[in-house]
């Protein structure tokens, strides 16, 4: 089997790489496990050294990143330096606060002395996707490695030459050659890295349903892992809240990334006050946005990842109007490549797969609800819950409403987004576990007890 990679704006192959082989797999995580064994004692010092000098590679070479993943998926090269740039500052947050983080913590006890210490495991394996190819990785990495740990890499088969880019970031910083490997592997074989004894962790974003064989394989193997999956976000519009920001604010968050994201707000609820209004104020704004070649500057929806994709996501939206929703905007393939519209799908209830259904695309559905009590019921209506937003201009009602929404991350009156100082992660089918801030760098530690006499 060979990956590929394909430019999805124009179809073009840009390059294909062999499969590794079980040998080739076996080697890479051996010479992992021997750099590992010397990093695991190395300093929060000599770690923030080099983290810090990732950071600066990752700016120095910012623009070429940024093509590179405008190229092999699609990204808006705007977007795209905007990503390098976060990778650069989670690596500073990590390297600035590690130490901090991991400091033994003193209890009292029957002892003479007691104290939790987190100590590294060793290595940990991440599956990764493709639509924030660079931060999705690093969010993890930097971490794991701060933390002591040594990573593997298994990252989406369309975006192989952003997981040896990212392997080389860490080379040129001066980190151990084989700290951190990217696995050039499909997902078959997947379960295999994970049964090494070798590998102590696995870390997944992706879909529910790649999540579910990984914890599966995961579980089986009795192996920790945190799943960040897939989700239907609610973005709930209230009558006092200021519509021509809610609904400039709620345009980007559905088609950030050209609406592939998890965190995209992709159901919003609207009481009945202000429908009209607010989806007047949103179609204007969609209309607006500037879709074309990922690598133009102007460029603000490119195409989707995939052709498959975009045919995917496609029948997701032929099947909601055969259920009855109406198209208020876009809602056909825009010809040659993935590129597919900004779209509106209004009139949306349930039993409609757009009610229900996690649309990984530029593709906003509009619910109405007659009041907030009838909003949080549809919110929570879901077995989705990563993120949900809140719009009100009455901060302690919206604090409230917040508190009521069964999600990992709540905004009110903003777009929700990962920080490196907040704890990032999901319930129900959007996972389990927690990236970022210092719960993230905890997930791969031993938390271990010692009690002196």
């Amino acid at each position: 089997m060979a990956l590929e990679s394909l430019n999805p704006a124009t179809g073009e192959l840009l390059q294909t790489f062999d499969e590794w082989s079980d040998a080739q797999i076996d080697t890479t995580l051996a010479a992992v496990h021997a750099d590992y064994l010397a990093w695991r004692t190395t300093s929060f010092a000599e770690r923030k050294a080099l983290m810090l000098r990732a950071a600066a590679v990752l700016r120095q070479q910012r623009d070429l990143y940024a093509r590179l993943m405008a190229e092999e998926m699609g990204k808006p090269v705007v977007e795209g330096r905007a990503e390098i740039e976060k990778c650069a500052l989670v690596c500073e947050y990590y390297a600035e606060n590690a130490e901090k983080m991991l400091a033994p913590e003193p209890i009292a006890s029957d002892a003479g002395t007691s104290y939790v210490a987190f100590r590294p495991q060793g290595i940990v394996l991440a599956v990764m996707p493709w639509n924030f190819p660079f931060w999705q990785v690093f969010r993890f990495a930097a971490p794991a490695l701060m933390a002591g740990n040594a990573g593997v890499l298994k990252h989406a088969s369309n975006v192989p030459r952003c997981a040896l880019a990212i392997e080389q970031v860490f080379v040129e910083a001066g980190f151990p050659a084989n700290l951190f490997r990217s696995l050039m592997i499909g997902s078959a074989k997947v379960n295999r890295v994970i049964e090494s004894p070798l590998v102590v962790a696995t870390t997944l974003t992706g879909s529910d349903i790649a999540g579910r064989k990984v914890a599966e394989k995961s579980g089986a193997m009795l192996k920790k892992s945190v799943m960040e999956l897939g989700g239907s976000d609610p973005f709930i519009v209230l009558e006092d809240a200021d519509l021509d920001e809610a609904a400039a604010v709620g345009v980007k968050a559905r088609c950030i990334n050209s609406g592939q994201s998890c965190i995209a707000a992709k159901r919003f609820i609207v009481v009945e006050a202000v429908y009209e209004a607010f989806l007047e104020r949103f179609r204007r704004n969609m209309a607006a946005l500037q879709v074309g070649d990922p690598l133009d500057e102007r460029t603000q929806v490119g195409p989707q990842a995939r052709e498959d994709l975009m045919h995917e996501l496609h029948a997701q939206v032929q099947a909601s109007v055969a259920a009855g929703a109406r198209i208020e905007l876009g809602g056909e393939p825009l010809g040659q490549g993935a590129f597919y519209p900004p779209t509106i799908l209004a009139g949306v209830c349930k039993g409609m797969p757009a009610y229900s259904e996690e649309f990984f695309g530029p593709v906003a559905i509009f619910i109405r609800v007659k009041d907030a009590a009838e909003a949080l019921l549809v919110a929570n209506d879901t077995e989705f819950g990563l993120g949900g937003s809140v719009w009100t201009r009455d901060r302690s009602r919206g604090e409230v409403l917040a508190g009521q929404i069964r999600a990992g991350a709540v905004f009110v009156n903003g777009m929700v987004k990962s920080d490196p100082r907040l704890p990032f992660g999901g319930v129900g089918i959007s996972g389990f576990g927690r990236e970022l801030s210092h719960y993230g760098i905890k997930e791969f530690v031993n938390i271990q007890t010692v009690w002196i006499k």
